[in-house]
């Protein structure tokens, strides 16, 4: 019984934390469809994901999670490819407690295919996240970096981290004492007391919270034909 209340209780905490879509890792073509679910650090609960190819060089994604967390939709268009390089401009919006938009520019390279295989992708992008109204009415602007990968056409990962410079140094992103800082420093508090990381009402991550920043995905690709599956 404890281990579930913690369980619901950590879901519950990190369900304030802003979302992230889940891109196409290859380049699509027009008409093509991918669906599949990912499961998310910021979410907790899975979400199903859904792209379609509007051209050679574009797509959109639309997301549904339960009970909204990890909803949104966003759009991908294809900037630069040459071989086994491509670099893509992903604009996105995601519903949640700290709904934020996403401005990511990612850089794909994909290894050379080996058989029927296909090539290992991986991928890291820099990416600015804005929240126009959080949980404490406030906003936030974050710029972060992102690494990803995929190892074949059934799973993929993604990592990332996106910082608000105006909530907290980044010198002073590992100090768990931050908040008692804040509140016994009058300097710090001066700078930083109106960017709270925790809501004292809810309990939630605020806008301004490290947590909001933080960014980890499993995706699953379940739109593979069977000839795709065995590899």
């Amino acid at each position: 019984m404890t281990n579930r209340l913690l369980i619901i209780s950590i879901a519950i905490f990190l369900g304030g934390c802003a979302t992230h879509p889940t891109v196409s890792t290859t380049r699509m073509e027009m008409g093509e469809k991918k669906y599949g679910w990912s499961w998310s650090a910021e979410n907790v609960f899975p979400y199903l994901w859904y792209r379609y190819g509007l051209s050679d060089k574009s797509d959109i994604g639309l997301r549904v999670g339960l009970p909204i967390y990890g909803t949104g939709i966003d759009y991908s268009r294809i900037l630069y490819s040459r071989k086994n390089k491509w670099d893509v401009l992903n604009l996105a919006w995601s519903l949640n407690p700290n709904y934020n938009s996403d401005f990511t520019y990612y850089k794909f390279k994909q290894r050379p295919s080996k058989g029927d295989s296909q090539g290992a992708i991986s991928w890291w992008g820099l990416r600015m996240m804005y929240i126009p109204k959080g949980i404490t009415d406030g906003t936030s602007t974050r710029i972060g970096f992102l690494l990803g990968g995929q190892p074949n056409k059934k799973w993929g990962y993604e990592i990332g981290y996106n910082h608000d410079f105006n909530s907290m140094p980044i010198t002073n992103l590992f100090d768990l004492n931050w908040n008692d800082k804040v509140k016994n420093d009058a300097n710090l508090n001066r700078r930083y007391g109106d960017t709270p990381h925790i809501d004292p009402g809810s309990g939630l991550p605020t806008e301004y919270s490290r947590l909001t920043g933080i960014s980890f995905r499993i995706f699953v690709n379940l739109g593979l034909k069977s000839s795709e599956k065995t590899e």
